[in-house]
């Protein structure tokens, strides 16, 4: 589907962001991993995280949807059934990473997982190397690629350092570590999102953080009570870039998630002198249970170019194509390094980034591990192909309406797999909703 974003004249009014993506895939998989029933309200209704459901219902557990809310009926940590045939994962690249930590320990079964084509050229080889150290015994495509088997085996613990910051990786190994021997510690160079920590201690886990350093020590079973799903600071950062950029706008952007493991963004925004108002949460050292919400007040404002550096990535990654818009628009020079990670996501979004922004008139250039934008004071305007990405297509929504000509995203049927209302919600706010 191909649609075009002319030019806004501003933006105004309040906004309820799509559930969190990263906290819904978890909360359904920990659900699934419970022995007493869940219930999760504002669940996520979008193509991956409807891909989480099918693969816990897969595997035994019994999910009751009452529109957004949901009741699943675990199988408990242990017993997760073998199906018929391959689970299908679709698009959803956390599903992909962090099922097979709890699939690896369920001995005597085996499991395969598959998704679509763009699933298929994303690697696994990151969980399953450390897996195994652990035990466990995996078989992928190539080495490295979907459709991957998982036989179940009798885990041991270990004490793994993750080369690269990756909240998928760490959630998939300390999922592992539940049912592995003793205690698994994953390190990382900089801090990722910890969404996975805060549930897993909710669920009566022994789990701590010290560092840079995650422990949990194997458990009998989970525990978890109720869970409230905050709206996604990841989505509702295209809805903040389209108020800092275009001119006249003031937004109101309610019960958003301010963990601060995801507000990466909004900080580098703030450095590059954008206006977003919140009560974002402080770095803490110690694990909490909760996810902190706060409204967010956007405004227009002038933009100075900005760097983003490695240990920033991690806190930002989904975000960071938004960064190259924004550095488009901003005074001076935005380079953001350390972002290979960007190069394994539902595409290669480095080139991704580069190649659309530069068919709009930007002044870009990539790098090995990002890119660097010299800003021009806005776009012109153009054609942009999405790739599949949803980040992509919502990135060139709000291209469009802050050009000077308007822009048509190609693909922009790809924006449902995290927020199936964004073009509903951006009309409101033009005035046409």
């Amino acid at each position: 589907m191909n649609i075009r974003f002319e030019p806004a004249e501003g933006l105004t009014g309040t906004v309820t962001p799509p559930a969190d993506k990263s906290i819904s895939h978890r909360a359904a998989l920990l659900g699934a991993m419970s022995s007493e029933p869940v219930r999760i309200a504002n669940y996520l209704q979008a193509a991956d995280t409807t891909s989480t459901l099918e693969a816990v219902r897969a595997l035994g557990a019994l999910v009751e949807e009452h529109g957004s809310d949901l009741v699943i009926r675990g199988t408990g940590l242990r017993e997760a059934r073998e199906p018929d045939e391959p689970i299908d994962v679709g698009n959803a690249g956390t599903l992909l990473r962090l099922l097979p930590g709890w699939l690896a320990s369920q001995e005597g079964r085996s499991f395969t997982l598959d998704g679509d084509e763009s699933i298929r050229r994303r690697p696994v080889d990151r969980v399953a190397e450390p897996l195994r150290l652990m035990g466990a015994e995996l078989e992928a495509t190539r080495g490295r690629f979907a459709p991957v088997t998982i036989h179940g085996r009798h885990l041991r613990s270990v004490s793994v350092e993750l080369e690269v910051a990756s909240a998928q990786v760490k959630s998939c190994l300390l999922l592992a570590g539940l049912a592995a021997d003793g205690a698994t510690t994953v390190g990382e160079p900089s801090r990722s999102r910890d969404h996975t920590e805060r549930m897993l201690l909710r669920a009566g886990v022994s789990i701590h953080r010290n560092g840079r350093h995650v422990t949990a020590v194997n458990a009998d079973e989970l525990a978890l009570d109720a869970i409230e799903v905050p709206a996604d600071p990841s989505s509702a950062a295209f809805l903040i870039a389209a108020g800092v950029l275009v001119p006249g706008s003031r937004l109101l952007l309610a019960n958003v998630g301010v963990n601060w493991t995801r507000t990466g963004f909004i900080r580098i925004l703030r450095r590059m002198r954008g206006i977003v108002l919140g009560d974002l949460e402080s770095e803490v050292e110690e694990l909490v249970p909760d996810e902190p919400v706060s409204d967010l007040d956007v405004a227009h404002g002038a933009l100075e170019g900005t760097v983003v550096h490695a240990d920033e990535v991690p806190l930002a990654i989904d975000e960071l194509p938004l960064v190259a818009l924004l550095g488009c628009f901003a005074e001076g020079e935005t380079v953001v390094g350390g972002a290979q990670e960007l190069r394994v996501k539902e595409s290669d979004r480095i080139a991704g980034v580069v190649e659309g922004l530069r068919g709009l008139g930007a002044d870009i250039e990539a790098t090995d591990d990002g890119f660097a934008v010299t800003g021009t004071g806005g776009l012109r305007g153009g054609t942009i192909d999405s790739r599949g990405d949803h980040r992509l297509a919502m990135m060139g929504a709000v291209a469009g309406l802050a050009s000077s000509e308007g822009v048509e995203v190609l693909g922009m049927d790809a924006a449902a797999v995290s927020y199936p209302r964004f073009q509903e919600d951006l009309l409101s706010l033009t005035g046409g909703g």
